[in-house]
């Protein structure tokens, strides 16, 4: 009897230690677990806000590029005389392989001669970059979520790397550290790791005093990511630097892809999650849960109806022999939901989305599907792997929210596409209005400073992102380049070398003739470019299609011959390397010796690696050559429903404002832009080179559209001032040489 008390009794423990298991996994009223560490562990929203000051939001691309304007901000020696209370100026040295190798040399020596001083900054990071937590790093497919998590943890099961409410010292210090100093996003992971605090929620502690906060751009555009960080741009003065990446990033940004495989894995675990929790969930969680299941199974079933059409479509064509179609269809998210059926009728996708947010179920029924299968695997390495690659992947009711998200935006302002990509059908919200999202900072800064050294042409920014401003209220200014007009040789080829006119149209650039005459012009440019010559081609196809051809005639050796010969890998792994050897067959070559390699030819993609970030200074580049004009692929859906989104926000702004007829020969909105994207990718591509008041180079346009004022007009003023269209082949070689020869001349 007592036995089976015993096993009762255990059973027993066993359901509740199941039940209280499971109780982490319903949803909650509220969840603000973040929120109660914003002024630190353990304080409550009651609690008194830390004082603040006015501070500079610092955006940019990448954290590279933040990190190269704190390396320029320590150079600037201040000295401020603001007193900040629990700022001990605490000067941590960092073994950082980084400093030691290549920051010291872009320091001057007098730089750094006092500790504590300069401007207060911090550099924000995401969890993924500033986790010290190793095992948790190593183990989470979701790390915010499993981070979240740790935050409401006691005792053991809590994070060793956050202070308690006891030890808020610990925090407090090494806010004191990251303001003492500044610090890039390394130096800030070594830090905390060394402090063995965590420097994610160090840097948010160091928000509040930070005169100069340093952000990727999606920590600053994206409203959540904003509040997660508790950033409040009210009253502050915002700078985002590489400013061209604007309008696609705010784009991209809140485009939401959605695979038919990813809604099908969703349904399938809020299903489970359902079957699991129905009797537990409270009748307001039964009744959203219930709306967001026929929501995913209206969605499944269309996509599924959608693809079936397809291929039914595909093999009437196939056996009438027709082309096939581009398998493309795009609505408006109003459209979408007229098609999904009875089964959305009462839906309310504002509400839908309300719920997500607030209750964070996705995460809930994320977590509790990665535990099922987790104890479904046991110790069985095949399941092991599967969840392994599952775990490296987006949770799926997380790619669903955010497609709701977007869904319940205006409808004026995104397209929904359905298109079958590599076999599988895929749901995409295209954004198409950048302004949705940044006009919230623009209206709670003081000041909006768009930055860049190429930014041109600029008329799109302007009229995309701040339409709605008042025209007193934007101010824009552009200067020339610091060096002198005679250290740039611009030149625009229309004929090559046998007088055949260049124009490399898509529909021309598999033309046996005319990659036979770039190939001609290009070797003939080897005689006379000292150095390193970078030449831009418009896409990896065409550099594959030319290289082909090169080395099947004999004309690659011919180049190789000249110049050691380098191509933009396609694998970013592999970028580094070509970059390095390109570099160090420039420094070993030595004309004077008459060597046959006389420096190197660098063949480079616009738009793509090599194109953007990189500087290639003095010899690395003593030529840019940009062949054909990269413009965008005219058939993708996705571009032509932007390009009629503009067109409707001219009209719309045209019948707002006094009539004005469009000058004879002006094009139309759509078409201005579909120029200025191209444009935009060409002026980054020639902004790669001279990089200091003494470099030099020449800039030689191979396209006779180039000749075109209206091209020529899109490129920087200092560009287009001194630009000359040779008449022909000779002439351009002429104009070349001198230059090259006064060069040679002047640093002799």
């Amino acid at each position: 009897m007592s036995q089976r008390l015993a096993a009762d009794a255990a059973n027993e423990d066993a359901v509740q230690g199941q039940v209280e298991d499971d109780e982490a996994f319903l949803p909650e009223e509220q969840e603000n677990r973040d929120d109660a560490l914003q002024g630190g562990p353990g304080t409550t929203q009651e609690d008194e806000k830390e004082p603040t000051c006015t501070k500079i939001y610092y955006a940019s691309r990448t954290h590279s590029q933040l990190a190269q304007v704190l390396h320029e901000l320590e150079k600037l020696k201040l000295k401020l005389n603001i007193a900040v209370s629990n700022i001990q100026h605490v000067h941590q040295k960092l073994s950082s392989a980084k400093r030691s190798a290549s920051v010291v040399e872009d320091h001057d020596d007098a730089a750094g001669d006092e500790e504590g001083t300069g401007a207060r900054a911090v550099s924000l990071g995401s969890r993924k970059q500033l986790c010290i937590h190793e095992r948790l790093r190593e183990k989470a497919s979701d790390l915010d979520e499993a981070c979240r998590q740790m935050l409401g943890e006691k005792g053991k099961k809590r994070c060793p790397h956050l202070p308690t409410v006891e030890e808020e010292t610990k925090m407090l210090d090494l806010r004191d550290q990251i303001l003492a100093v500044p610090k890039d996003i390394e130096d800030l992971f070594l830090t905390g790791q060394a402090a063995d605090t965590c420097p994610y929620f160090g840097a948010r502690r160091a928000i509040p005093q930070a005169q100069l906060v340093l952000l990727p751009y999606n920590l600053l555009l994206q409203r959540t990511a904003r509040e997660a960080l508790g950033i409040d741009l009210t009253g502050q003065v915002v700078i985002i630097d590489e400013a061209h990446n604007l309008t696609s990033t705010l784009l991209s940004l809140s485009t939401t892809r959605l695979p038919l495989r990813t809604l099908i894995n969703a349904r399938h675990q809020l299903s489970i999650y359902l079957s699991r929790f129905r009797n537990r969930l409270s009748t307001m969680h039964a009744l959203h849960l219930k709306r967001l299941m026929n929501l995913l199974d209206a969605l499944v079933q269309y996509a599924e109806e959608w693809r079936d059409a397809q291929l039914k479509a595909d093999k009437g064509n196939g056996a009438a022999g027709k082309a096939r179609g581009p398998e493309v269809e795009v609505m408006t998210s109003a459209e979408l939901l007229q098609r999904l059926g009875r089964k959305t009728e009462g839906v309310n996708l504002l509400e839908v989305e309300k719920y997500l947010r607030e209750s964070k179920i996705a995460r809930k029924i994320s977590g509790y599907s990665v535990k099922t299968l987790e104890k479904a695997a046991g110790q069985d390495t095949v399941k092991l792997a599967k969840l392994a690659r599952l775990a490296s992947t987006t949770p799926p009711l997380h790619a669903v929210e955010s497609f709701i998200t977007a869904l319940s935006a205006s409808s004026d302002d995104g397209r929904v596409t359905l298109s079958i990509v590599d076999g599988q059908v895929e749901i995409k919200y295209q954004h198409l209005n950048p302004a949705t999202y940044f006009q919230e900072v623009v209206d709670s800064a003081r000041a909006v400073i768009l930055a860049g050294g190429t930014m041109s042409p600029i008329d799109d920014v302007v009229h995309q992102l701040f339409s709605a401003l008042p025209a007193d209220r934007l101010s824009t200014f552009s200067c020339g380049h610091i060096i002198p007009p005679e250290n740039l040789q611009t030149l625009v080829l229309k004929k090559g070398p046998r007088g055949g006119e260049l124009q490399f149209k898509y529909q021309q650039r598999g033309d046996e003739g005319l990659i036979a005459e770039l190939g001609q012009i290009l070797l003939n440019f080897t005689n006379v470019v000292p150095g390193g010559m970078v030449v831009f081609v418009p896409s990896y196809a065409f550099l594959n299609t030319v290289t082909k051809q090169w080395q099947a005639g004999g004309l690659m050796e011919k180049l190789n011959a000249k110049k050691k010969v380098f191509s933009e890998p396609q694998q970013s792994n592999e970028v580094e390397a070509v970059l390095r050897d390109y570099s160090a067959q420039i420094q070993s070559s030595d004309d004077s010796t008459g060597g046959k390699k006389r420096g190197a030819l660098l063949f480079a993609v616009v738009g793509a690696k090599l194109s953007e970030g990189l500087n290639f200074a003095d010899d690395l580049a003593r030529a840019v050559i940009i062949i054909g004009l990269p413009f965008a692929n005219l058939g993708s859906p996705e571009l032509r429903e932007r390009m009629n989104y503009v067109n409707r926000l001219e009209q719309r702004r045209r019948a707002a404002a006094a009539p004005v007829s469009r000058p004879n020969g002006a094009k139309d909105a759509g078409t201005e832009l579909y120029e200025n994207m191209c444009m935009n990718a060409v002026n980054q591509s020639i902004g790669r080179a001279i990089r200091h008041r003494g470099d030099w180079a020449a800039l030689i346009l191979v396209d006779g559209r180039y000749a075109s004022p209206r091209i020529r007009s899109k490129l920087p003023k200092w560009i287009e001032a001194g630009t000359t269209v040779a008449d022909g082949f000779g002439q351009a070689m002429k104009e070349l040489g001198r230059f090259y020869r006064e060069k040679k001349a002047q640093t002799a």
